[in-house]
């Protein structure tokens, strides 16, 4: 596994990394492929926060932990992550229901009265990695975002998003 660190605010000791490493190293045992491990340490006064962050071929699971005690948090991040690993796995074997993107999809539509000037504030590259619907769900359900932008292997690697909607269900957006 492959490890990178930042440190926001705090200086971190080498033992504590040692400990990090020897931990999250545990969970490389549940991966065919070599993962990449992103371990950020925040200082907030006498708080810390620990956010690890592992990708391992094309999927991220993520998980923060913010305590006095890093050691603690270490442990308690990576059982989240190991958690994630197997609710992933078990989705992935038991996919979900039938029909579940077979629902249309209605937009409102808005007008804007007055023109607005629309500023950019991030801007993020990534590969985007042929995945199914269902497995890209579960990618943005572990990253705990609002939607999640892949190609679909299912319809021969075109663009697609999907996204969570405000009744609970989930969306489907296609390249036409």
């Amino acid at each position: 596994m492959k490890y990178q660190y930042l440190e926001k605010h705090a200086k971190v000791q080498d033992a504590i990394k040692e400990y990090a490493e020897k931990k999250i190293g545990k969970l490389e045992r549940l991966f065919k492929k070599e993962s990449d491990a992103q371990i950020t340490f925040t200082g907030e006064g006498l708080r810390q926060t620990l956010e690890v962050t592992v990708s391992n071929d094309g999927m991220f699971y993520r998980a923060s932990e913010t305590g006095n005690d890093l050691f603690g948090a270490i442990d308690k991040a990576v059982a989240a992550i190991e958690r994630q690993i197997r609710k992933n796995k078990t989705r992935l074997e038991k996919r979900l229901r039938q029909g579940a993107f077979e629902r249309e999809v209605e937009i409102p539509h808005t007008a804007f009265e007055e023109e607005q000037e629309f500023q950019i504030i991030r801007t993020k590259r990534f590969a985007l990695k042929p995945m199914t619907p269902e497995e890209a769900i579960l990618q943005m359900n572990l990253l705990g975002h609002e939607f999640f932008v892949f190609r679909n292997f299912l319809n021969g690697g075109s663009f697609a998003v999907v996204y969570r909607r405000g009744d609970g269900g989930y969306g489907l957006i296609e390249e036409g």
